[in-house]
């Protein structure tokens, strides 16, 4: 493919110029009350920009819900918190019929749940049970929802972060490989440096308290989400997504490896999630194409969640995550 064929066009290199310096500035707003985690922080961007849900994973206390605050603001989005729990109905979530007695008589109304907001944070979302858990996930991929035979459409934009805590698994319920494979990006959520973790104490714990202005809006937002797809992507790059998703999958791959280590391998739509998380990162970092660099950067977050490794009784063979970079070494 020519240089020429790809170009892009005056049109949207104004939008992007645009668009890069709004999105610098909502990174800025979220820096001030969440520290010292600007990759979680663009990734978190990275799927939001993308159209997707995210998956975040992390011990309790990292400032997971003051990042979906911050982030909510920031971009000028109403956002709801849900804690999951096991008692936790789909109604609670998606909302109910109530019966009204009224001058003209009895009717039944539709009483709106939390999930008609547009970022939703679904804290520790594998404490519910599966049923709750599939009526979220339905909602997340149909963008709507329907209780009592009516259909209801969800605001737009309307993204999910979900959050899991790696450390307590007793009365959880694991989310099975289909429903982890509708997050576009699993996002480790670390335990932060000495120099960040020294910030954090001394400006979390005085009188002062930072305030995030918001910068978008949900108009803006979309025209954006339009933007990252209409980006072009080289032909290098995209030979670069094909290779390496097929050479995760243990039917396709030429690595004994894979073949002898991995259960099952990435879907399609793994593919799809790397792409338009790459387009999406590369306008967060000033560039109108996504780049080599984008998909060693994003091949953990958007391949680790859709794979499985088998049973390792000597606990000698390593862990996903270092298979997949050694994937990323050979195709990127």
């Amino acid at each position: 493919m020519s240089e020429a064929a790809i170009a892009p066009s005056s049109d949207i290199v104004k939008e992007a110029d645009a668009a890069v310096e709004l999105l610098a500035q909502v990174r800025a707003e979220i820096g001030k009350v969440v520290f010292g985690q600007e990759r979680v922080v663009e990734l978190v961007l990275a799927t939001v920009l993308a159209g997707g849900h995210a998956l975040l994973i992390g011990a309790p206390g990292l400032a997971k819900t003051k990042l979906v605050e911050a982030t909510a603001r920031a971009l000028g989005l109403d956002w709801g918190r849900v804690q999951f729990t096991p008692d936790l109905m789909p109604s609670d979530i998606l909302g109910s019929e109530i019966l009204d007695e009224g001058a003209s008589g009895r009717a039944f109304r539709f009483v709106k749940g939390p999930i008609f907001t547009s970022l939703l944070m679904a804290d520790e979302i594998n404490r519910a049970s599966p049923r709750t858990q599939s009526a979220l996930l339905q909602a997340m991929q149909e963008r709507h929802v329907t209780v009592a035979g009516a259909s209801y459409d969800l605001p737009k934009p309307f993204h999910v972060l979900a959050t899991q805590n790696p450390i307590e698994q007793e009365g959880t319920y694991p989310l099975p490989e289909a429903q982890l494979d509708r997050f576009l990006l699993k996002v480790d959520v670390d335990y932060p440096d000495a120099e960040t973790e020294r910030r954090i104490l001394v400006e979390t714990t005085g009188l002062g308290d930072q305030t995030v202005r918001p910068v978008l809006d949900a108009e803006k937002l979309i025209a954006i989400q339009s933007l990252v797809r209409r980006m072009t992507v080289g032909e290098e790059v995209l030979e670069a997504i094909l290779r390496l998703v097929r050479s995760a999958r243990p039917e396709q791959s030429d690595n004994p490896q894979v073949k002898k280590r991995v259960d099952w391998g990435p879907s399609p739509r793994a593919g799809q999630s790397l792409m338009l998380a790459a387009r999406s990162r590369a306008l967060l970092r000033g560039r109108l194409a996504p780049s080599l660099d984008d998909i060693e950067a994003l091949a953990e977050p958007a391949l680790g969640h859709r794979m499985a490794l088998a049973y390792d009784p000597t606990g000698q063979g390593g862990t996903l995550s270092a298979l997949i970079q050694e994937l990323v070494a050979k195709v990127a």
